[in-house]
């Protein structure tokens, strides 16, 4: 049994991962009386004079004499797109508790969770070079539990056990985040929350990935962009005072050098580049999260959180 969030490391069962997370601090949410209608019944509740009569159980009114109207399972009052970077520069790091990508489907796992228990609807895209997996938006169990399968998938290979596991696996030559970003804005339903967990490593340029986000907030989604970083050592730049040797986990491309020399540089470079992914977000009314693998689960999901109550 987990009884503390640092336990857990074992991501084969996320949906018992995501109870845990958020278990103990989301909570009070507010429910939207407002609701939709689909095709899969799941209880009912009281017939409201003025409303459309089509829904009413006229079977249970010739049982009770009062008016029920079906309600379906995906009712929804909000429905929320969660957009998962699988490039692999999200595998780094190799050692520690969490890796970008491992920390970001644990992040998801813990919404879907979330949204599942306010009757909220949830979709997933993945994507690395391209979109390779987008379900629909739905409230159902039976929805989560795939979705939950979906993300157990991708990060079944880790090998906690392995201490000395190589840096990088097969490159792919870098993901295509603009690209993949303008196929959002264009496909989620209108007026969505959208999720964005990447470490925004784009092979493309930083415009190019700007006008992306700006896409996603010109469609009128409501957005939040979880910019997943080891802060440590990609940002900071913090190693030992000895040689190593660099590999880009994407193009496979190697530099030997002591990062003490060139500390001040990176930094810099690094750091700017934040400001300026922040800073846009901010012109496009967009909430930044430094999502740090370093963080707890509540620092990283506190902005959607926000986001959720101010909603609804």
């Amino acid at each position: 049994m987990i009884t503390n969030l640092s336990e857990i490391t074992d991501l084969t069962n996320l949906e018992l991962v995501a109870a845990h997370v958020t278990e103990g601090f989301i909570t009070g949410l507010h429910k939207s009386p407002f609701h939709g209608f689909s095709s899969e019944f799941n209880e009912h509740r009281l017939y409201n004079k003025g409303e459309s009569t089509r829904h009413i159980d006229w079977k249970l009114y010739a049982r009770s004499e009062k008016l029920f109207v079906k309600r379906y399972e995906d009712e929804s009052n909000l429905r929320c797109s969660i957009v998962i970077d699988t490039s692999t520069s999200m595998k780094y790091p190799q050692s520690g508790k969490y890796n970008k990508l491992e920390m970001s489907v644990v992040c998801a796992a813990a919404i879907i969770n979330l949204l599942r228990s306010q009757r909220d609807a949830v979709s997933v895209s993945l994507f690395d070079k391209d979109i390779y997996f987008s379900s629909d938006c739905k409230v159902s169990s039976t929805h989560a539990k795939m979705l939950f399968s979906k993300l157990e998938d991708i990060v079944r290979d880790r090998d906690f056990d392995v201490p000395n596991k190589p840096l990088a696996t097969a490159p792919d030559g870098g993901g295509n985040i603009a690209a993949c970003l303008h196929q959002v804005a264009e496909n989620a339903h209108k007026r969505s929350l959208i999720l964005i967990f990447s470490d925004m490593m784009d092979t493309g340029s930083e415009e190019e990935m700007f006008s992306a986000l700006q896409h996603l907030r010109h469609a009128k989604h409501d957005v939040i962009l979880f910019h997943v970083m080891d802060k440590k050592t990609e940002v900071d730049f913090d190693f030992e005072n000895r040689p190593y040797k660099f590999v880009d986990m994407e193009t496979g491309g190697q530099v030997a050098l002591n990062p003490l020399e060139y500390k001040e540089i990176y930094r810099n470079l690094a750091s700017g580049f934040c400001e300026r992914l922040s800073t846009h977000c901010g012109m496009y009314e967009m909430d930044y999260v430094a999502a740090d693998v370093a963080l707890s689960f509540k620092e990283i999901l506190a902005p959607f959180l926000i986001k959720r109550a101010v909603l609804h």
